[in-house]
């Protein structure tokens, strides 16, 4: 039986970087309707929904497409609250009224608004084929602990970590990624049972950079609309 997959796209209403973040237009659509798209192309996502405490984002939402089933507690939609309770608390209610139980939950974050389907459809099938609790997506740092990123301890700097033998340029070092928020693939029980990601068997899909844009201020979403306008037809493109 083919498993039943849920895409959640986790959308507050609060955001301190940019304000109503959520709801921004961004390539003529507001930024939560390019992470519907993409969740909705998927061949492999059987229902998207949308958590959120916000009326306004509930009705875009469902004006692009996906699904409210259920409006999140205010005190899981605070600047403090870790998105992993939203998960819990989406996993949960979904189980009181969904028929059949998920055996994947996909999240799929509004702030990368660049994905291609192909990369949350990877993230997806990774999890599927390995035992892994959980598949992040990375992209290669364009810095590097070993090399050039430094922390300020009085007055003075240091590598954040000094390397085992001398280093003169990046490549030398050891490759290290950037976790982006592209997509994350996970399974129910471990969601539900853990505090946190790092508590269990992850892997990775690697994305490229073009792809993996974080809009987590107004620059970021300056850039995203630059590239958004430049970028030729290709693998981000959804059709409708």
């Amino acid at each position: 039986m083919k498993p039943h997959i849920v895409g959640a796209i986790f959308a507050r209403g609060g955001s301190k970087g940019v304000l109503r973040k959520n709801v921004r237009i961004l390539g003529g659509k507001p930024l939560i309707a390019h992470a519907i798209e993409a969740a909705r192309a998927s061949t492999l996502i059987d229902q998207v929904i949308v958590s959120t405490e916000d009326q306004e984002i509930a009705q875009i939402a469902q004006s692009w497409g996906a699904d409210v089933p259920f409006m999140r507690p205010a005190e899981l939609a605070r600047d403090d609250s870790p998105e992993w309770h939203a998960w819990q608390h989406a996993l949960r209610t979904l189980a009181l009224s969904d028929e059949r139980p998920i055996d994947v939950l996909v999240s799929i974050p509004t702030t990368a608004p660049l994905r291609a389907v192909e990369d949350i459809d990877a993230c997806i099938r990774l999890l599927l084929k390995t035992d892994a609790d959980i598949v992040v997506t990375i992209t290669p740092a364009q810095r590097s602990p070993y090399f050039n990123m430094v922390a300020l301890e009085n007055d003075c700097v240091r590598l954040v970590i000094p390397p085992a033998r001398e280093i003169h340029h990046r490549q030398a070092s050891p490759p290290v990624f950037d976790m982006t928020t592209v997509a994350y693939a996970a399974r129910p029980e471990f969601v539900l049972r853990a505090s946190g990601l790092f508590e269990g068997k992850v892997q990775a899909v690697i994305v490229p950079r073009e792809r993996a844009l974080d809009i987590d201020s107004e620059f970021d979403l300056r850039i995203a609309e630059f590239l958004l306008t430049r970028t030729p037809v290709g693998a981000r493109d959804i059709q409708d």
